[in-house]
């Protein structure tokens, strides 16, 4: 009568099948699909060689059905420890995987044996062809157990080479059939093993997976003389053979559920990291009035990314009159910190960190894997000092990159320190970085638009002071130039009278002058013309100035022609004739009457465009025309009835416009406003 014992445990671990597929499903991991397919072969194999019963010679019935049988077992044991030992070798371009040459010998032996030979070894020379296939896998394992992984190379050359030799000396005491069972023995055996040195734990999971393993390997029990004399022996040993699968089926569920929990762990400290990463750099004041004082916060920058992040070193360096410098470390040594700076002096600005430069460090991440070796110099310390590749963090500013953080040297899960440059980050540890560096950035632009807005305003002060005090001073000395003039043309004088007229003449003319250079004091001597873009200049201008108009409820509207060219003059003295015209739009829309307030909003347009080798900057507005366009820009003569000072901010620019070889005009707009014209050359 057939032993029916093992169909509650076939069926227990044909149950079990579907968590392994979904666990691949869910997690899309290597491991659990070999898993899969481990128990999926060992229960097809099962079913071969169990639905019929030991009393039917199976083999020479059914001879390829038992092939698929035993190739099915070959198969299992294989895919378990393909899944716990993925090693490869090259072969030529080619990355192989150690099972593969392992075990297509057995499965060959499997097919010859039961499938051609019927299961009946066979006599002759012929014989000698299985113990040939079982030692060819014997030295593939041999080969396997020296390649470097998770078990000691001493412990897999032993294991491997005394279990393939008994294989080998089994094939030839007990013949090939017994020999193919006692390879599957020592192929769970290696499994068992490689389970404790890969989990590396103690727990329920790795626990019932070895005993489940160990139990299934007592298969090789069955080689043994004595097992056959014994029925009852035998019978045992294949019930606690059959248990020992179900129990490593849910010895694997168990370990897969507890890699997850470890994962999901690991996944809420990373995140907790994270959190405490954006705590910490929100609590950076980093805000400064000028560029200066900003790139002076650059090592406490770096101390706090040190400090919360998993990288050990950084180092800022940051663009400064056309190059870069360092403008602070944390974690490096002096014999690093210095050979880096200079090779930072010598880093060009040009393409410097441009996109497709460097490969990314993560995909889709904003970190790139930066190689110094191109600026490294010929016995440079750094190469010494095997210091030549970092990560490199950009800043990317309008026209390339304003600076980099470079990290370097991460700590890893266990709080060791990696030095080595291929270590992989991971997204969550460069995100919070990426942002930092990306506040930074932001706000180092800002505080160079700051600093232009308070230059900016500093001068226009000085321009409108210089024009109220050359207003005040102008009209009484054309009256004491007009009376000097009358009395020197005058009869009747003496000479000593005609001196002092001329005294009164030259100390006039002397004023005069002195106003002239007064009313252009608030140009800038230090700017020197250079090719500007337009663009850039009043795109930082609209950002700087749209918080005055939304104060003012003023609509303020910006356009700029694309591909405008770049046009030679002094980007302060250009930024302060904006300046000048800008202050009188506001001041033109904000003085007109409440009545004509009422019909359209107050209104401000800057636009610029290109007109052959000229480009026009227009500032125009929504407020009452110019009574005498043609006379805006003179400061004596008010724009409206009753206004003294209108005209002078024009004035200065139409200064600024002719010292740059520029022209100024105003222009009437229908039905309503004005604008005012600022014509430049191309560079």
């Amino acid at each position: 009568m057939p032993d029916y014992y093992h169909a509650p445990a076939l069926i227990l671990t044909v149950l079990l099948l579907p968590a392994f597929g979904y666990l691949y499903l869910r997690f899309r991991d290597t491991r659990n699909l070999l898993w899969f397919l481990g128990f999926l072969f060992a229960m097809a194999s099962m079913v071969l060689f169990y639905s019929i019963g030991p009393e039917r010679p199976f083999g020479t019935i059914y001879p390829w059905l038992a092939a698929v049988g035993q190739t099915c077992i070959q198969l299992s044991s294989a895919m378990f420890l393909g899944s716990l030992s993925p090693l490869r070798f090259r072969v030529g371009k080619f990355q192989v995987l150690f099972i593969v040459p392992y075990v297509l010998p057995l499965v060959v032996y499997s097919v010859l044996l039961y499938g051609v030979l019927r299961g009946v070894p066979p006599a002759g020379p012929m014989f000698f062809l299985f113990p040939l296939l079982a030692a060819m896998s014997f030295a593939v394992g041999m080969s396997w157990g020296t390649a470097k992984g998770t078990v000691p190379v001493w412990l897999g050359v032993s294991f491997s080479g005394s279990l393939g030799f008994l294989a080998v000396w089994a094939c030839f005491i007990e013949g090939p059939a017994r020999a193919l069972t006692f390879i599957e023995c020592v192929n769970l055996q290696m499994a068992a093993l490689l389970l404790v040195f890969v989990f590396r734990r103690f727990s329920p999971g790795v626990l019932l997976s070895v005993t489940g393993f160990l139990a299934w390997s007592l298969s090789g029990l069955q080689v043994l003389p004595w097992a056959d004399h014994h029925p009852v022996f035998s019978l045992n040993l294949v019930h606690i053979i059959v248990m020992g699968k179900v129990v490593a089926a849910v010895g694997m569920i168990v370990l897969a559920l507890e890699d997850e929990l470890k994962s999901n762990k690991a996944a809420e400290d990373r995140e907790r990291r994270a959190r405490r990463q954006l705590e910490a750099y929100s609590n950076l004041m980093l805000s400064r009035r000028r560029v200066e004082d900003f790139d002076r916060q650059g090592a406490d920058i770096c101390e706090t990314v040190v400090a919360q992040s998993r990288f050990t070193q950084a180092a800022l360096l940051l663009e400064h009159e056309g190059r870069y410098r360092m403008a602070g470390c944390a974690g490096l040594e002096i014999a690093i910190a210095k050979p880096l700076g200079e090779l930072i002096a010598r880093i060009p600005i040009e393409g410097f960190l441009a996109p497709g430069s460097a490969p990314p460090a993560v995909e889709q991440s904003k970190t790139l894997r930066l190689d110094l070796t191109p600026w490294l110099l010929p016995g440079d310390d750094l190469e010494r000092l095997h210091f030549t590749s970092v990560l490199a963090v950009p800043m990317m500013g309008r026209t390339g990159a304003d600076g980099a953080l470079l990290l370097r040297a991460m700590r890893t899960e266990d709080g060791q320190v990696s030095t080595s440059a291929s270590e992989a980050p991971r997204t969550d540890d460069l995100l919070p970085i990426e942002m930092l560096v990306a506040r930074v950035q932001a706000t180092r632009s800002q505080t160079m638009l700051f600093e232009k807005l308070i230059d900016a305003e500093r001068f226009a002060g000085l321009g409108q002071l210089a024009g109220n005090v050359t207003q005040q001073l102008n009209s009484p000395l054309t009256v004491i130039l007009g009376y000097a003039s009358l009395l020197e043309d005058a009869s009747g004088l003496d000479e000593p009278d005609h001196k002092a007229v001329e005294a009164i003449m030259a100390e006039a003319r002397r004023i005069r002058s002195t106003l002239e250079s007064l009313s252009r004091v608030s140009r800038s001597r230090a700017d020197q013309p250079a090719a500007i873009s337009v663009s850039e200049l009043l795109t930082d201008m609209e950002q700087l100035y749209r918080p005055e108009f939304l104060q003012r409820s003023i609509e303020f509207q910006v356009n700029l022609q694309p591909g405008l060219p770049r046009i030679l003059c002094g980007a302060q003295q250009l930024r302060q004739a904006v300046l000048h015209c800008l202050q009188f739009a506001i001041g033109a829309v904000e003085r007109e009457g409440p009545a004509a307030a009422g019909k359209e909003p107050k209104t401000i347009r800057l636009e610029a465009s290109r007109d052959g080798k000229l480009v026009q900057i227009s500032v125009s507005h929504s407020g009452p025309g110019f009574l005498q366009p043609e006379r805006a820009f003179d400061p004596f003569v008010p724009a409206r009835p009753g206004e003294e000072t209108a005209g002078m901010g024009l004035s200065l620019c139409a200064t600024i416009l002719r010292d740059q070889n520029g022209r100024a005009s105003a222009v009437n707009l229908e039905p309503r406003g004005a604008a005012i014209i600022l014509e430049l050359r191309a560079a």
